[in-house]
């Protein structure tokens, strides 16, 4: 059972969304520590943070080097980055699966309906190949829930993949084909499909794997090898238990307890205006009980509908806001 303010969290709407983020707020700078000590070494008046303007977000890399978790809570579990090195690595202590669960859930019941209406694909061989995904958690509830015989994970079973979804297209069943993006390019450098009841949707994940290409080379290329009108994308990061999803054009929309912002890359606390490029600060309610306002390492922009885009990385020097890592 979802305690009352987990409840809340997930009955935000764009009316309510300022008053439960500055309660969600107010209840981690009583019970999350690391947030906490943040706020204090900042000299932030709490009792003036009264906007959503105004919430400082935590630098995502506190994620690497501290135990980012509600005081008295315990990690039902862990999921992890895959960083190069374990300096790299982000740990994401999760206090309340049934909290992810209904994030994820609800938000794939709001943007695709009811998992039981597809037969889910999955094409995650690297997050397959190590532990702790939340990615691979999603995608196996996703599929029990959906509960089509047909579904499943596959590695870099190209061939088995393809008869499975010619199979899938002969009888019209409607199906997710989830992928890392350096899959989903192997994939169409293979095979040549033509998908009529198939989404292709790109989790992203280039790094490592060869030429670095925008989102809009890679959705061109995928379009023209499947015959689809448009490549579908979903958003989301071991720190956060929420994830924003496009329909096409790389443009991404959040369900109603997420909110995305563009701040300033040199100065992260000062927020940008709608259609400028900036870093990207997400707030996820459904962080209850780690810290729900990340200042991620993206660059973006944000639209005036909510909606949002993805353009970048932050580089090294335009990381700011880190250097009270020392200090905790």
């Amino acid at each position: 059972m979802l305690t009352p303010l987990e409840s809340r969290v997930f009955k935000a709407t764009p009316e309510n969304f300022q008053q439960v983020a500055l309660e969600v707020f107010r209840h981690q700078v009583a019970s999350v520590e690391v947030y906490s000590q943040y706020l204090k070494l900042l000299k932030i008046d709490i009792d003036g943070v009264d906007a959503l303007e105004r919430i400082p977000f935590l630098p995502i890399a506190f994620f690497k080097t501290h135990e980012v978790i509600e005081q008295g809570k315990k990690a039902q579990t862990i999921f992890t980055s895959s960083g190069t090195s374990g300096s790299d690595t982000s740990f994401h202590h999760v206090a309340s699966l049934e909290l992810y669960e209904t994030s994820f859930f609800s938000a794939f019941n709001l943007f695709y309906g009811n998992p039981s209406r597809y037969c889910i694909l999955a094409l995650l061989p690297s997050y397959l190949q190590r532990s702790g995904s939340s990615l691979v958690y999603m995608a196996k509830r996703l599929i029990e829930a959906g509960a089509h015989p047909q579904s499943g994970f596959y590695l870099d079973d190209y061939d088995n993949l393809v008869h499975t979804i010619a199979e899938l297209e002969k009888s019209a069943q409607k199906t997710i084909l989830l992928g890392v993006t350096y899959s989903i390019l192997e994939l169409a450098n293979r095979h040549k499909l033509n998908l009529q009841h198939t989404i292709v949707m790109e989790t992203g994940g280039m790094k490592g794997r060869g030429r670095e290409m925008v989102r809009s080379e890679v959705h061109d290329h995928v379009n023209r090898a499947f015959g689809v009108k448009e490549v579908h994308s979903e958003y989301g990061m071991t720190e956060l238990l929420s994830q924003a999803y496009s329909s096409g054009e790389g443009i991404f929309r959040c369900p109603p307890w997420m909110r995305v912002f563009a701040r300033d890359p040199y100065d992260p606390f000062t927020i940008l205006p709608c259609g400028r490029t900036g870093a990207l600060n997400i707030i996820d309610l459904a962080n209850l009980h780690s810290c729900a306002f990340i200042q991620t390492d993206d660059l973006g922009v944000v639209h005036p509908d909510g909606s949002f885009e993805v353009v970048g990385r932050l580089d090294n020097s335009q990381i700011r806001g880190c250097n009270l890592l020392a200090s905790m």
